[in-house]
């Protein structure tokens, strides 16, 4: 059990310890229990709404990080003039995306460098 799923059952428990018989003072006790289980199943629902995105956030990063893994090792198995030559055959074929991804380069290597004399 992961430590989100740990934390949905013990809002669960909590929940349900809450939900006691109120005395209304006004004589209307019938609808402050209807209310209460309308709370409770509204709480329910979220929680299970919460595990679902949970779960497929999980899902999506661990397909992201297998698909980083593989890439990583095919990038690994290559020769660094092949990779070379790779870079290059994409300078040329996409010089604007080129331009922009120096740029970006640049500027983070900037901040870096900058960050480290202050």
């Amino acid at each position: 059990m992961s430590e989100f799923e740990a934390e949905v059952k013990k809002a669960e428990k909590e929940l349900e310890q809450g939900l006691v018989p109120v005395n209304d003072p006004f004589g209307t006790e019938g609808g402050s229990d209807e209310f209460l289980g309308e709370l409770k199943m509204q709480a329910q629902e979220y929680g299970q709404k919460i595990q679902d995105a949970a779960a497929k956030a999980r899902d999506l990063a661990s397909e992201k990080f297998t698909q980083a893994g593989d890439k990583i090792k095919e990038l690994s198995a290559k020769d660094p003039k092949e990779l070379v030559e790779d870079a290059k055959e994409f300078a040329r074929q996409k010089p604007g995306q080129t331009i922009l991804i120096s740029a970006a380069v640049g500027l983070v290597l900037g901040l870096i460098l900058r960050g480290g004399r202050k």
